[in-house]
């Protein structure tokens, strides 16, 4: 019987270890800024990685393998000697490719406005009907926007709850007086990218990242020639976009940390195809030119 109890309190304790939705790292650094209380940044990655790891983010069950791997990487830039910092942060997700060690990049964000207060040993935590923190928003914000992009790789528009849950943070933010919330702050901040993510104008690139994986990237290995045929039928549909548009912060920060890879896939297509990609590409992200000239060039 005790022996029953036992294996069943480990059954338990694996479920709940695996229940959380997020692999997050976290990595806290202050190069610039001299006499800076080590102790407390070391005290707040633990306390920021457990916040996104340990928090139950959606109502479903993740198997470990299905975590989400995610990085923080958090730039301390000016410290006021007690519990206000002024930050920097790259986040960055990645998405496992079916049949492969490949992870493939979902966001790769900088965010220039992470400025927060934290006090050693604070707990941090959030709320969905109040704001508590700038970081607990800063945090549960991304965390949300992070699961809604995996959700959109699986199924298409299958993020769109998450984005509203990250837009609801925003907006109990707003409120709050830090820097990145409105829409005023400037073009390349968290409004604007909740914003495009909910925008209809653009549901045609968010259905491109979900055909992009699922039928393109997921059965590469398996098919390569139909793969690769499926992404390039698949393109066509971002030129739906406003052209006016592609300078926004989704297309923008999504093609930036992709463009690299879906060159590489076209580079194993046929001649033809290479040429038609890249005449699409170049069209449909002018920005990322360069990283398709590969292409062309190996034609």
């Amino acid at each position: 019987m005790k022996k029953l109890l036992i294996i069943a309190l480990l059954s338990t304790a694996f479920f709940k270890a695996g229940a959380q939705e997020l692999n997050a790292k976290v990595q806290m650094l202050a190069p610039t800024v001299p006499n800076i209380n080590k102790r407390n940044l070391e005290l707040l990655q633990t306390t920021i990685r457990d916040f996104l790891n340990n928090n139950k983010w959606t109502n479903e069950t993740y198997l470990q393998p299905e975590r989400i791997d995610c990085n923080f990487v958090i730039t301390i830039t000016n410290w006021d000697g007690g519990s206000s910092y002024k930050a920097e942060a790259q986040i960055q997700s990645r998405r496992a490719v079916f049949g492969s060690s490949y992870n493939s990049t979902l966001l790769n964000m900088s965010d220039k406005d992470f400025d927060f207060n934290y006090n050693e040993g604070q707990p941090v935590d959030f709320s969905d009907q109040t704001f508590l923190s700038n970081i607990g928003s800063l945090l549960s914000y991304y965390a949300f926007t992070i699961i809604g992009l995996d959700k959109d790789s699986f199924s298409k528009m299958g993020g769109t709850p998450f984005y509203i849950k990250a837009q609801n943070i925003l907006n109990l933010a707003q409120n709050a007086g830090n820097t990145g919330w409105k829409a005023f702050d400037g073009l390349r901040n968290r409004y604007w990218l909740n914003e495009n993510l909910l925008n209809k104008s653009f549901e045609p690139l968010r259905t491109f990242i979900y055909n992009y994986h699922r039928n393109g990237l997921d059965i590469l290995q398996d098919d390569q020639t139909k793969a690769i045929k499926n992404i390039l039928a698949f393109l066509p549909d971002l030129q739906q976009m406003d052209k006016q548009k592609l300078g926004s912060i989704f297309p923008n920060v999504y093609f930036a940390s992709k463009g690299e890879e879906i060159s590489n896939v076209f580079s194993l297509a046929n001649t033809s195809d290479k040429m038609t990609a890249y005449n699409l590409l170049v069209e449909i992200d002018p920005a990322n030119i360069n990283k398709y000239e590969q292409l062309k060039k190996s034609l």
